[in-house]
């Protein structure tokens, strides 16, 4: 089951290009819990450092994207498309469980190569299939706020 949206992805050329306006402007600050610095979670599907930024005082994050692979998908999103609204992410109890339930609901999942499918962290759906926007599907995780 779907228990909330836990990030909002966005793509961006820098983490410091993505902070100008996430923690300069908004005041949303870098979860230095959620993401190992200097370089971010690497993502290799993707070719991506990902950073976790907190929105406000709630359980919701945004998740930057710095591509860094130009081969890959993220990459050439960026080049095409330039910074922004990437994916949804959204935290659900059971990742294969759900991911069954959408693909019988007739959404597409893209195959990012997982050898175990029923231990898989994460579930990408093409947006072909899902009204226009990437759809991530995550374990759900305790915020502490």
């Amino acid at each position: 089951m779907i228990v909330r949206l836990d990030h909002i992805g966005i793509v961006a050329s820098s983490i410091d290009e993505a902070l100008e306006i996430l923690d300069s402007k908004l005041g949303f600050s870098l979860d230095t819990e959620a993401t190992p610095l200097p370089d971010g979670a690497y993502f290799a599907p993707e070719g991506t450092h990902n950073y976790m930024i907190q929105v406000g005082r709630g359980e919701t994050l945004i998740e930057v994207l710095v591509p860094v692979v130009p081969e890959a998908g993220t990459y050439k999103y960026l080049q095409r498309f330039g910074p922004g609204l990437h994916h949804w992410g959204y935290a659900c109890d059971d990742v294969a469980e759900e991911a069954a339930r959408l693909r019988a609901q007739g959404l597409q999942q893209i195959d990012l190569g997982v050898a175990n499918p029923e231990r898989m962290a994460a579930a990408f759906f093409h947006p072909k299939s899902a009204g226009g926007i990437l759809t991530e599907l995550v374990p759900l995780r305790p915020r502490s706020i």
